[in-house]
């Protein structure tokens, strides 16, 4: 029941470092008027601060689903622990039958003390010696049922103790998941106090808004061996009726378990700039060129995962964005995301030598491909390249709209999250 960590870690990041997407294509600021310039920064600030509010409601989400989690674990507690409710009911059985066991001895040894001192005067010698020996053995039998029980008591008392342990351990893990929806609530306030402060000081600003004409896939290999690297395509479509100015976008890839991260990298290219790139956190992509209606663009992004990665489950996700000439711009409406599969490399001789789940477009582990990838475009017409737009929209611009596309990219993420831990749940 691990809270994920694009999610989690997001709670302080939200308010006090919120992340600023520049362009990756050179910046023209210098050549703009300088109210221009600064209308240009304040858009920024105002994306940057809505992006902490993207990433603070995630996280506050994601605790509140932890929560729920943790309650429905506790409620299910018995059902759950198997093992442990047997192993206590089993003692609990062993402990009664030898607590009886105990109480039928000692009851000998009254019925024996009983009939000894009833012996009458003219007893016998043997009769005297019989009911002493009927008495030392029913002081023995007691004295083993004693132990026996003692023993059994133990054994129910350490049963008792670990499932109390377990289920103690669970309610003090819904504890701190509780205390963490309030922290997570008070950081959400703050992001959107802030976003709204900013957003009054500046009641002309324009803001970029969802466009459903903007459309967005991620595809890809559905395994990636350790040691290699799987390509995927982003393509970002024009389903709309207009030419769109600048586009662009943004992506991450993440682990689903926190202890692969390290072993992913990411990068990007595109027919308009063919030389692999990284993402950093700060960087979206640019295709350099407007988008016509009707017409597609693509992007690869490059999986590398190390040679000494465990076996796991990743996820690439990706949001797109425009920009155009008269400063109107927009972004995926949802986002989207391709999972993988991280297996381990086989052993010469022993399978598929480390190649499964590569890709064609890929470059040796520790390279970098400079080979342009085989198309930016799809369908006829498509987007142009190798120069900016003639839009006039430069590339300084961009960034206010990449802003959004990043915060789809978190809600893409959380998708992929909610869908594995309800997969988890049904498991």
């Amino acid at each position: 029941m691990k809270i994920r960590r694009i999610l989690a870690t997001a709670v302080a990041a939200a308010v006090t470092t919120p992340v600023v997407l520049l362009s990756a294509a050179p910046a023209f600021a210098d050549t703009k008027p300088a109210a221009q310039t600064q209308n240009q920064n304040q858009n920024q600030d105002i994306e940057k601060l809505r992006l902490a509010v993207v990433k603070a409601q995630a996280a506050y989400d994601a605790a509140v689903a932890h929560v729920a989690e943790l309650k429905t674990a506790l409620d299910e507690f018995d059902k759950n622990h198997p093992e442990l409710v047997t192993a206590r009911a089993d003692a609990r059985k062993a402990s009664d039958e030898a607590a009886a066991a105990k109480t039928a001895a000692d009851q000998k040894v009254a019925d024996a003390q009983k009939a000894m001192d009833e012996l009458p005067a003219d007893a016998t010698d043997d009769q005297k010696v019989a009911a002493a020996k009927a008495l030392a053995d029913a002081q023995s039998e007691a004295a083993t049922a004693k132990t026996t029980a003692e023993a059994k008591a133990a054994a129910l008392a350490d049963a008792q103790k670990a499932y109390d342990d377990a289920r103690v351990a669970l309610a003090r893990d819904l504890s701190v998941a509780q205390k963490a929806v309030t922290d997570a609530k008070k950081a959400l306030d703050a992001a959107q106090k802030a976003l709204e402060e900013a957003e009054e000081a500046e009641p002309g600003d324009e803001d970029c808004q969802a466009d459903k004409s903007l459309v967005t896939s991620v595809t890809g290999p559905k395994k990636i061996t350790a040691g290699t690297s799987g390509v995927f395509t982003f393509r970002v479509t024009n389903k709309g009726k207009v030419e769109l100015g600048e586009v662009g976008g943004y992506a991450e890839a993440f682990a689903l378990d926190e202890d692969l991260d390290p072993y992913l990298h990411l990068t990007w290219s595109s027919a308009t700039s063919p030389k692999w790139q990284a993402i950093d956190g700060e960087d979206g992509f640019s295709s350099l060129s407007s988008l016509k209606p009707g017409k597609s663009f693509d992007f690869k992004l490059k999986v590398a995962v190390d040679a000494k990665a465990p076996a796991g489950d990743g996820v690439v996700v990706a949001g797109g964005a425009y920009m155009n000439e008269d400063g109107s711009c927009g972004y995926d409406e949802e986002g989207s995301y391709a999972e993988f599969g991280i297996v381990k490399a086989h052993k010469p001789g022993t399978g598929n030598g480390g190649s499964a789940g590569g890709n064609g477009n890929t470059s040796p582990q520790g390279g970098q491909s400079t080979a342009p990838v085989a198309t930016g475009t799809s369908g006829n017409g498509g987007s142009t390249g190798g120069s900016l737009a003639t839009t006039g929209a430069g590339s300084s611009t961009l960034p206010i709209a990449l802003a959004g596309g990043a915060a789809v990219v978190l809600g893409a993420g959380a998708m992929v999250v909610v869908r594995r831990r309800k997969a988890g749940a049904g498991a």
